[in-house]
């Protein structure tokens, strides 16, 4: 089975990185859209600034940490990973190119699944009963 290449709107990573913005900007959804139109927030400005000098940092590793979640995710980005504060701790996202046109925080899950431990002290009658395997 041949490799496939991943195209957005059909256009592949390579071609949407040397693409103007206000090209690109046309070709993401709606929302995203009219966000970006809109302009950056100081917050997503300074993200921005920070990713570029990552990007002409060659040969070093650089992890971004941000809390700004609702930057969307731009051709520049690909190839980096950039921690996302999640409102606990910073979870690390390697940008991929599938991502382009998302937003940040989707990719840093806020809500954990709930895992009960046995009663404790000052359980309720009902809750003490524990069946024998």
């Amino acid at each position: 089975m041949a490799y496939r290449e991943f195209t957005y709107r059909g256009y592949t990573a390579s071609q949407l990185s040397s693409m103007p913005m206000d090209e690109f900007i046309r070709l993401l959804p709606s929302r995203q859209r009219r966000s970006l139109l809109r302009g950056l927030t100081p917050e997503q400005r300074a993200l921005f600034e920070r990713i570029r000098k990552a990007k002409t940092s060659k040969g070093k590793k650089v992890v971004i940490r941000t809390h700004c979640r609702d930057m969307i995710i731009l051709p520049e980005m690909i190839g980096l990973t950039i921690s996302v504060h999640n409102g606990k701790e910073f979870v690390p996202v390697e940008i991929l190119p599938e991502m382009v046109g998302k937003y940040l925080g989707e990719f840093a899950v806020t809500t954990a699944k709930v895992t009960h431990g046995a009663p404790g002290l000052k359980a309720t009658r009902s809750s003490m009963f524990i069946p024998l395997k």
